[in-house]
């Protein structure tokens, strides 16, 4: 059972996120030097206004849009799924990170890239759900 007290704190942390990501998807944005109005012409966005709502941390990037908005800022989709996840899904994300068997802990990767190494958990996943 949850207290009113740890709802506050998870609606507060969920605000925190959501502006980080909303400063992580604009400092994207400005590398790769789109406007706002830019971006939503390349994401299918009918009012830039919504690119602005989401950097601001007040709305989230909609999951269909994933990969319409990793290709408009130079990102490996899986990628930017995965960071996405990471504001707006932290439990899911924290999910992802564990081995798929908790007596087996999962091989680091040689490269040291924490994307290979989720993507590949991320499969392990998929395949236990299929079964």
């Amino acid at each position: 059972m949850h207290s009113q007290l740890e709802n506050v704190s998870t609606k507060d942390e969920a605000a925190a996120l959501r502006r980080e990501a909303g400063s992580w998807l604009k400092e994207r944005r400005e590398a790769v030097g789109l406007s706002q109005r830019e971006l939503a012409v390349k994401v299918g966005i009918e009012y830039y206004t919504f690119i602005s709502q989401i950097e601001a941390g007040r709305g989230r990037v909609p999951a269909e849009r994933y990969e319409a908005y990793a290709n408009a800022l130079g990102i490996n989709p899986r990628e930017f799924t995965l960071i996405m996840l990471s504001y707006n899904e932290p439990a899911i994300y924290r999910l992802l990170q564990m081995s798929a068997r908790p007596d087996v802990a999962p091989a680091p990767e040689k490269s040291g890239s924490v994307i290979v190494d989720l993507e590949k958990r991320l499969s392990m996943l998929e395949s236990m759900l299929i079964k």
